[in-house]
Order: structure tokens, then sequence, then C-alpha cells
């Protein structure tokens, strides 16, 4: 008899999922699954379907067909806001922060439950943001803005967070400070979904892999298999 412990169920499951934009098959089939505490970096050149996937979890795309369970309770009927409540955090890569309400606003009004991550949390982990909590968003560097998105996405103690494209478009220096978030979250046991086009980055935080590829899954695995798919990584991701 195995004294190996059976595995956990995973937080997040995403079984056959096909969503369409107007007349094109977009998500074709999809499913992985996130594992509690761990980062799942969702890979794919651009067009390969990774953020419609974000959105149709949260049902900003509605999907054709499919299943999304959260803790073991489909969410793929509920509305995008129901689906937040249960503790779905989408990181937007528009960031979609307020521009006219200030720092402290804009957290205040997406915080939410009795969970570990409050404004004052925030502010020690993003000191950056408690300098400018009086400031506006359009007063923001790109920067600090994804900064104020990520930290909006926890204010509301989220289950999991979803991040589509984190480092797009910021410095280098400011793409190593994202790393080091994410890696700081991870250690915290925050469970998340990662769409990222920095390879590198990507591969250094995550556990686990998903590559799509005109909307299908064409690999999945953990991290330290994937440094072997040669083909998968030219074929893919163009590496």
């Amino acid at each position: 008899m195995s004294n190996l412990s059976p595995l956990p169920a995973p937080l997040l499951e995403v079984r056959d999922l096909n969503t369409f934009l107007g007349e094109s098959h977009i998500i074709q089939g999809v499913s992985f699954d996130v594992p509690r505490s761990k980062v799942v970096a969702l890979l794919g050149r651009n067009g390969a379907g990774k953020t419609t996937t974000l959105r149709s979890i949260m049902r900003l795309a509605k999907p054709r067909s499919g299943e999304v369970t959260l803790n073991g309770q489909r969410v793929d009927k509920l509305a995008p806001y129901a689906i937040a409540r249960l503790g779905v955090s989408l990181v937007h890569e528009t960031r979609a922060i307020f521009p006219s309400l200030s720092v402290e606003e804009n957290l205040a009004i997406a915080a939410r439950g009795n969970g570990p991550w409050t404004i004052e949390k925030v502010y020690e982990d993003f000191p950056a943001l408690a300098a400018r909590r009086r400031n506006g968003g359009t007063q923001l560097s790109g920067g600090e803005q994804q900064m104020l998105a990520i930290a909006r996405a926890l204010v509301g103690n989220p289950q999991i967070l979803l991040l589509d494209e984190p480092t797009e478009g910021l410095a280098p220096l400011i793409v190593r400070q994202i790393g080091e978030l994410i890696l700081k979250l991870k250690e915290t046991g925050m469970t998340m979904l990662l769409v990222e086009q920095n390879f590198a980055l990507a591969t250094r935080v995550a556990d686990e892999v998903v590559v799509l590829g005109k909307g299908r899954v064409r690999w999945r695995g953990a991290v330290a298999d994937f440094a072997d798919q040669q083909d998968i990584k030219h074929t893919w991701l163009g590496v």
C-alpha cells in the first residue's frame, strides 16, 4: 500500500473550453488545471488565445461550451462580478485603473473581505504606491500603474490572480521588479495564472507551463520538463 498522500484538487480547472469571437473559433477545446498555491504560465505567440482564455474564465468573453470550476464549484455560467466575488481577480493587460481617482481611492473601491491584504499591507509591500497615494492614475508612470493594478486585485483578497501580460511595455528595471513581486506573492501561497510574453520571466516564476498555439493546448507540464521541449518552443513560441 502506498504511503503517498493524494494530490490536492486543483483550485481552478478548465475543461474543454470553446470560445468564439464572432465566427472565429478562438479557443478550441482548451483544458488545464491551476494547482493551489502554484503559478501556471500560459505561453504562446501573439494571437494564440491567451488573453481570450483569461477573459473566458471570467466570462468577459462567453464560452460557447466547456466548464470552469473553482474549488470544485462550476463558475462558467456566472456573471463576471459573481466570479470575482468568489475570489478570482483579473489584472487586465490594459491595467484598467480609474485615472480620475487617486491611488488610495482606486484601492478603496476594490478592498473586500477580511483577508491579509489591506490597503496598509499593500503600502508596506508597494512603497512606491504609498508615496503616491494622493496622486491620480494619470500621474503615475507605466510601472506604477501596473503595480497599482496588481495591488488593487490583491486588496480584494482573491483566491487566484489572473495576470495578463503584467510586464508588457515596461522598462527592464520595472520588469525585474514585477518578477520579484510575483515570486514574493508565490511565497505567500498566492495561486496565479500568468499570461506573459517575457519567456525568461515566465519560466523563472512558474511551476507549470501551458503552451497555446492557434487556440489549442500544444504542451503542458512542469517547468523542469519544459526545458527540453525545443520543438515546442521553436514551433509555438518562436524561441
